[in-house]
């Protein structure tokens, strides 16, 4: 099965990023065909060796500058890449070295974290100032773009995990060390001009971020998903969300028994790549002429303020049940979907017919399928059981109200209105179940 549904992803992924995108076996030594065609001069971003993860990335990186050579580019130097959750300051860091080389490309070899920094300090060092904050929102580097005349420095993203989908989309995550919260740059600016990806060498990620980075893809399908009614993508996110979560949810398994297996790894790719697809979709509407986006909302907001105890992606696995449940009556058609899927895998009893359900009830078995799967390979079904303070739940539901969020609010199935006090009396009561793990708290 793993290998039709790989063939389907594989027709999907072609199908959206065309010859921009070189995936598969021995796809890194292409950084060099895409980096030659910006100029001849390049500077990589990456850990090294005597660097944490850099024994592990050093004959990655070989590959990469390798195929930099063979195209004639030169390396000019290799900076350090990024902590996890891209702290602000190696932002800061990478921003001046790429000042400091004058490189006409910039080729981040490394997971999510290494890439969403490069794309920050592209637009800083492009267009100087020493404060990435005024660019956290929508669209604010193309303004500055359109008045500078001008693009950031191009970035070409060497993914080496399976995970956010960095290297394909128009995001970037950066954290603030201080609050602990993350904020966000999404801007069709910042999306890598060309991205390569070798599925086989994540058989060396380790475990903790390959689990991560299947279930981000999962809840980047499926936020996405969940939020489309009306829109006129809905089929196109729907068939991506079935490819994806197909992918993840019969591969992961295998590869947490066998962390070798080269086909599951390929499928987790691949699902994980489709991810990224999902919160980069975008349609015109013919009808009204507007350009319908999609994009995360309930799981990723709560995971961007989690970052002090969790990892992203088992944040938005432990969030997405319960916010499922709270969207219920808005979701019928998408949880019938999806909870088909975990129950042909076992995570949602057989002899349980999920079209007779109520639109509660059926929300409530597809939660308990989700949070089946996340237990089946380890994870915390709470927040509770994964470490977290009950006072942090006080902390998100203000940090939720902030103005520089209210997309993700937008983006939900049922739009919560913070005028209308609506994050204390929905979004409250839903992270307060997460805590506990009991539904009935959710409205």
């Amino acid at each position: 099965m793993l290998e039709e549904y790989k063939r389907i992803g594989e027709k999907l992924l072609e199908g959206w990023k065309g010859d921009r995108y070189t995936f598969g076996g021995g796809a890194l030594s292409a950084a060099g065909k895409y980096a030659a065609e910006y100029g001849k001069r390049a500077l990589v971003v990456a850990a090294q060796h005597g660097e944490p993860g850099g024994e592990w990335m050093e004959p990655i990186l070989k590959q990469v500058t390798d195929g930099l050579a063979a195209e004639g580019v030169d390396c000019v130097a290799i900076e350090r890449g990024a902590r996890p959750n891209a702290p602000r300051e190696d932002v800061y860091r990478i921003a001046a070295a790429i000042a400091a080389a004058k490189p006409d490309s910039v080729v981040a070899v490394g997971g999510g974290s290494t890439i969403d920094a490069c794309k920050a300090a592209a637009v800083l060092a492009t267009y100087g100032g020493n404060d990435i904050e005024p660019y956290f929102g929508v669209d604010l580097v193309a303004a500055v773009a359109a008045e500078k005349g001008k693009a950031p420095i191009p970035v070409i993203a060497a993914q080496t995990a399976p995970s956010s989908g960095a290297h394909l989309t128009k995001y970037s995550n950066i954290t603030d060390p201080e609050t602990g919260i993350k904020k966000l740059i999404v801007d069709e600016t910042i999306v890598p001009p060309a991205a390569v990806f070798d599925y086989e060498i994540t058989v060396n990620t380790p475990m903790g971020l390959t689990l991560d980075g299947a279930l981000d893809g999962i809840a980047h399908c499926w936020e996405v998903f969940m939020g489309a009614n009306g829109k006129v993508y809905y089929e196109e996110i729907k068939d991506i969300t079935i490819a994806a979560t197909q992918l993840i949810v019969n591969a992961l398994p295998v590869v947490v028994k066998d962390p070798m297996d080269i086909e599951a790894r390929e499928a987790l790719g691949i699902g994980t790549d489709l991810g990224g697809y999902a919160i980069m979709i975008s349609k015109r509407n013919p009808r009204t002429g507007a350009d319908e986006k999609g994009g995360t909302n309930g799981g990723h907001l709560g995971s961007f303020q989690l970052i002090n105890y969790l990892a992203h992606g088992r944040a938005c696995a432990v969030l997405n049940p319960y916010y499922t449940v709270l969207f219920a009556d808005a979701i019928v058609d998408q949880c019938r979907t999806i909870g088909a899927i975990f129950k042909e895998a076992g995570f949602i009893p057989k002899d349980m017919d999920l079209a007779k359900l109520s639109s509660r009830d059926l929300a409530e078995a597809v939660a308990e399928g989700m949070i089946g799967f996340s237990m089946s390979i380890g994870f915390p079904a709470t927040l509770e059981e994964a470490g977290v303070p009950e006072s942090q739940i006080d902390i998100m539901i203000e940090a939720s109200k902030n103005p520089q969020l209210k997309m993700k609010l937008q983006n939900m199935p049922m739009p919560l209105d913070v005028e209308a006090g609506e994050i204390d009396t929905k979004m409250g009561p839903t992270l307060r179940a997460a805590f506990t793990g009991d539904l009935s708290l959710i409205p």
